[in-house]
């Protein structure tokens, strides 16, 4: 990649990191990193690749997915959501979050109800064996995030967090990944 050079002063350049780091591995014969590794983006969905990859290898122990715990952390938060109302928050399709919902009733985790005075009406909420499942999914959530994260500092970590809610908040980024 090349960047221009600044004039600074009379006889004086200012030259980018990048380009010095550059001269400096041709001059030592050391290898150059690739363009590929220069990208931020390419760091990202190389970490998020094997942290979500593990999360969910994890949970398919537990005969779940990531989908089932996701659906059922936003019931816990919001007990009497709509099936609706879950689609919405997450930005799924009404049949999308149908199937997840059918299979966490299935493992009898969710309950539905008809709403009172409305019976088309349907909230969900946790059974007492959701609300029992959920803390065990959220100590694999938790021991994941210790795994991949742990070669950082608390405050390092604490950053990381902040600049990566920053840029899904400057690019007005929703929706919750499932998958």
């Amino acid at each position: 990649m090349w960047v221009p050079c600044a004039k600074i002063g009379p006889g004086l350049t200012m030259v980018s990191m990048e380009s010095t780091m550059v001269a400096m591995e041709t001059i030592t014969g050391q290898r150059r990193a690739s363009d590929l590794e220069l990208h931020l983006g390419y760091w990202l969905r190389r970490v998020s690749n094997h942290v979500s990859g593990a999360f969910a290898r994890a949970l398919q122990r537990r005969r779940t997915s990531v989908a089932e715990w996701v659906m059922l952390c936003h019931v816990q938060e919001r007990p009497g959501i709509t099936p609706g109302g879950l689609a919405e928050a997450l930005d799924l399709t009404r049949g999308a979050v149908s199937k997840v919902i059918d299979k966490l009733e299935a493992k009898n985790w969710i309950a539905r109800s008809t709403k009172p005075g409305d019976n088309r009406v349907q909230l969900l909420s946790l059974t007492r064996w959701g609300n029992r499942i959920l803390p065990q999914l959220a100590d694999i959530a938790d021991q994941n995030d210790r795994e991949f994260l742990d070669g950082l500092e608390a405050d390092e970590r604490a950053n990381l967090r902040r600049l990566l809610g920053k840029l899904a908040e400057f690019h007005q980024i929703r929706d919750v990944p499932i998958e």
